[in-house]
């Protein structure tokens, strides 16, 4: 069976929602799938930006030489075509979330996005890709004739609805279907809440969720009486009460329609709990954190640095892997203690057998950042102006340290001192990395003044450029 014109429409529209959705969700984002329309048609494959390349041994094995996929109970086109799809999991491929599922009017769909390394929780995207492939069956199911064309358009607000839907899953398996908790009120109380300034300041605290039914098993400290619970949507209210749970283990506690008290332990075994952080905070269900939120919108990340790059760099090179690794963990540290403070800092990670000279305060003995208290002081030292100098023996050299060299090529005015220094002194220096932390941007790790955190390995494409092909010349193509 070919692909026609209007399969090629729906799956470029669809494609097209779900990258622009999840490259606002998670940052920039690829996607790709996987699809053979009916139970003897040739399987497809549609990835415009190369997501799948690395994984042709895998799909080759799981599409081209197993032909299991095939083996799936008779699906009748005309009794499952609008809403019923039977789920298809993730793969488990390394770095990417997979989701699918099969129905009447689409055999076999599997859609791939990128597994972000600072994400809370892969659950909400593997919602949105659940989605995805819902929208794309609904839409073959509608054939030509009906074809609305919105699919792209859902799939890019899809945030919110994806959150949620991780939740309702979660809670389902918990509470059961028979629950009172509304979570699209919840979710929506949460952002207002999180843009609510208070005397100017940005709300901080922990609101917890609970079934209506479970209040009664709760210790309340303080209960507030029926009649006076503030509504949830009396926002101003509930954010000036947030202010008596502020830089403590106290909690504010709703049934999802008013705020019922004041607890700190022994709660219910099902929570939902937005913890404001001030301009961000994060959202969990039990003990696990679904996603962050800032700005008004959901967001998968743990708003902490990615220090892959870091990690590949240092893997590359001639150190010791375990001391590498302590390396790495002690520059984490430090990197995640100004992004928790919000102070600027930057870090010389000298990798040369004798550490080098460079201009700043010295010791009269490196001081072993192995050890707890000197990490602690390194924390804070790395607030003073000037860079922290840090060797491979993971020992601090000096600190408040003067990066020079001579201008060259990559400099970037908008990025400031810090930044441009580090530039310049890693193009000077060899086995030098540099890692800049800003208090208003991206954590930059830098090496031979080269910012290679900024690497991009593809660019954003219009799907519709492409054509899904068979699987089978694709994976012939790639392996040549």
């Amino acid at each position: 069976m070919s692909i026609n014109t209007f399969t090629c429409h729906c799956i470029g529209d669809t494609l097209d929602g779900l990258r622009d959705g999840l490259s606002h969700f998670s940052g920039p984002s690829r996607a790709a799938v996987v699809f053979a329309i009916t139970g003897n048609a040739s399987m497809y494959v549609f990835d415009p930006q190369h997501l799948l390349s690395g994984h042709e041994p895998r799909l080759k094995e799981l599409y081209v030489e197993n032909q299991t996929w095939r083996d799936f109970p008779s699906i009748q086109r005309s009794s499952l075509r609008y809403n019923h799809i039977v789920a298809e999991k993730n793969l488990q491929l390394t770095g990417l979330i997979s989701y699918g599922g099969r129905s009447g009017a689409v055999y076999y769909q599997m859609w791939f996005t990128e597994h972000h390394p600072d994400m809370c929780s892969i659950g909400p995207t593997e919602r949105w890709l659940e989605h995805a492939a819902w929208r794309f069956s609904h839409d073959m199911a509608s054939e030509s004739a009906l074809y609305t064309g919105i699919s792209g358009g859902f799939l890019r607000e899809y945030a919110t609805h994806a959150v949620r839907d991780d939740i309702v899953d979660r809670m389902n398996i918990l509470l059961g279907w028979d629950t009172r908790l509304r979570i699209y009120p919840i979710l929506d109380a949460i952002l207002e809440l999180s843009r609510t300034r208070e005397e100017g300041a940005w709300p901080r605290g922990k609101l917890v969720f609970v079934e209506p039914q479970s209040l009664d098993s709760i210790s309340f400290l303080a209960h507030f009486s029926t009649a006076e619970q503030p509504s949830l949507e009396n926002i101003k209210h509930v954010r000036k009460l947030l202010a008596a749970v502020e830089q403590s283990n106290l909690k504010l506690i709703s049934d999802g329609y008013n705020v019922a008290g004041i607890a700190s332990d022994n709660l219910p075994e099902f929570t939902i709990t937005a913890d404001f952080r001030g301009g961000h905070g994060f959202l969990k269900v039990i003990d696990d954190q679904i996603c962050s939120f800032a700005d008004g919108t959901y967001q998968s990340t743990t708003r902490r640095a990615n220090l892959v790059h870091l990690e590949e760099a240092l893997l590359e090179t001639d150190i010791d892997p375990e001391a590498g690794n302590t390396l790495f963990k002690i520059v984490a540290a430090l990197v995640h203690q100004a992004e928790d403070q919000k102070h600027g800092a930057t870090l010389v990670l000298d990798l040369t057998p004798t550490p080098i000279a460079i201009a700043g305060q010295r010791f009269d003995s490196a001081l072993d950042l192995r050890q707890p208290a000197i990490l602690d002081l390194a924390k804070s030292l790395s607030r003073v102006d000037g860079a922290l100098h840090i060797g491979a023996d993971q020992y601090l050299h000096g600190f408040a340290c003067l990066l020079d060299g001579h201008a060259i090529a990559g400099e970037n005015r908008a990025r400031g001192a810090r930044y441009n220094s580090a530039l310049r002194f890693t193009a000077e220096h060899d086995h030098i990395i540099v890692v800049v932390v800003s208090a208003d941007r991206p954590v930059s790790i830098i090496q031979s003044g080269i910012e290679i955190s900024a690497a991009c390995q593809w660019k954003p494409l219009s799907c519709r450029i492409n054509q899904p092909v068979h699987l089978d010349k694709w994976v012939d193509h790639n392996d040549e």
